[in-house]
């Protein structure tokens, strides 16, 4: 086997590091190395996009989130438990030596092998599995809860960062306009046509939503954070999203809601099985008394009299004493609780959608009220004031007047709207809607009856 001496390393390395450009120092009597091309780089994978749409973030979320991987595996230990509860005891071996070193036989007496064998009475384990089974549900409920809840959370907080985004590019107008104002204002002082505090005021204007501005670019990249943690990836680069408002609100009937969350929320469901699981439990509870037989067999052999033997026996516990009598209380009591239980939850998702259409419902009357009336009358009186004052019949102070009025309009307007999306996201996670929002329902057409045929007048009579 050839060795690599010392200097045969270095020439080695320096043939590697000088490549095809460099000087190539040659062993004695090793032929030249035929010339290294060079590897081409390995291309750099693609960096996929943030999300940016509320869609993407949902199904991030649905991918990444730890939440319902942990939920997907407590439902395999509930399925472990499920499995464990219904398997039967396992037999138990001895091997036991009477009687050693007796002067009759110094061997004594030996029991071996024996087998004992417990045999499960009163359907014990069939009413154990029964148990683990309603807790392989909730499990599995529990999933469906943690979906929408999370489904629920991320269009919520997408539209929350979304109308502190849509609020920046708002200010971000304003101050633009603000500005505009200021050098207007300025000429028209150059001109003596303004007095000093009518720009003085402007110019209070123009600091005031550029402060807005700013505070709200500090704010965002936090919220967008925020957005990212609840979505399962913190460590998302901010990115501007990609959502509108111009859609138009899904829309919720309150009582048709509230029944229809009552009727198939997994909160509910899960607590109506946490029921069955609880009587299922008392009749395990109550089977508990009934004593287990344990069968046992073996081989004996008597060495003072060198027989070989049998033997057999039965034996069970007698409940005297135990007769599980706590353990019967407390499942009729966990029965009580159950059923306690399914009213709270009821009373909590009806909360929670009471407090969630409190929010949309107002919001949305008020985004609808900012958007037919109120936004275009205070445009309309800016642009008619802007126009009076450049035709001289109005201070500007009426000009500012309306420039203010038309920003808070627009600030108001696009509050609203965040608002009734993030409640009306809340909503959708409730009613455990996969697609959001919903299309609107088409109308339905129009049936014309057709025309009664005419009637002729009767013939004259000749």
């Amino acid at each position: 086997m050839f060795r690599a001496t010392p200097i045969r390393a270095v020439i080695r390395g320096l043939l590697v590091a000088g490549g095809t450009g460099g000087v190539a120092f040659l062993a004695a009597g090793q032929p030249p190395a035929a010339p290294r091309l060079a590897t081409p780089p390995a291309p750099v994978p693609a960096v996929p996009a943030p999300p940016t749409g509320v869609d993407d973030f949902v199904r991030l979320a649905l991918e990444r989130n730890p939440r319902l991987g942990r939920a997907a595996f407590a439902i395999d230990a509930a399925r472990g438990r499920f499995v464990q509860a219904g398997l039967y005891p396992n037999p138990v071996l001895s091997i036991t030596g009477d009687e050693l070193g007796d002067r009759q036989g110094p061997g004594g007496i030996w029991t071996a092998p024996q087998v004992n064998q417990e045999l499960v009475t009163g359907r014990k384990l069939t009413l154990s599995q029964a148990v683990a089974a309603r807790e392989v549900d909730r499990a599995a409920l529990d999933l469906l809860t943690e979906r929408y809840a999370l489904v629920g959370a991320v269009r919520a907080g997408f539209y929350e960062v979304y109308a502190l985004q849509r609020r920046a590019e708002i200010l971000a107008d304003l101050v633009k306009l603000a500005g505009q104002s200021v050098e207007l204002g300025q000429k028209q002082l150059a001109l003596k046509q303004v007095a000093r505090l009518d720009v003085i005021q402007l110019e209070v204007e123009l600091e005031r939503f550029r402060a807005e501005f700013e505070s709200v670019e500090r704010e965002l990249p936090a919220a967008y954070r925020r957005l990212a943690a609840v979505a399962g990836d913190p460590r998302l680069p901010v990115w501007p999203l990609a959502g509108t408002f111009d859609a138009p609100l899904p829309d919720y009937d309150p009582e048709k809601t509230r029944e229809t969350v009552l009727a198939v929320h997994p909160e509910v469901r899960a607590a109506r099985v946490a029921i069955e699981r609880a009587q299922f439990a008392l009749r395990r509870a109550q089977a508990e008394p009934i004593p287990n037989v344990t069968l046992s067999s073996g081989y004996v052999r008597q060495n003072q009299n060198r027989s070989d033997d049998w033997m057999i026996g039965v034996s069970m516990p007698i409940p005297l004493w135990n007769r599980n009598q706590g353990n019967i209380r407390a499942a009729q009591a966990e029965i009580g609780i159950a059923v306690q239980d399914v009213g709270r939850v009821e009373n909590d998702l009806a909360e929670r959608l009471a407090t969630a259409f409190r929010t949309y419902g107002s919001a949305r009357q008020r985004a609808e009220r900012y958007k037919t009336s109120l936004l275009p009358r205070a445009e309309e009186t800016y642009e008619l004031s802007l126009k009076a004052f450049k035709g001289g019949q109005f201070e500007y102070l009426r000009v500012l007047q309306a420039q203010r009025a038309v920003a808070e309009a627009r600030l108001e307007y696009n509050r609203a709207l965040g608002e009734a999306w993030r409640a009306a996201g809340e909503i959708s996670g409730l009613l455990l809607e996969e697609v959001w929002p919903l299309p609107p329902a088409p109308a339905a057409p129009v049936v014309v009856p057709p025309a009664a045929p005419a009637q002729l007048p009767p013939s004259p009579k000749p």
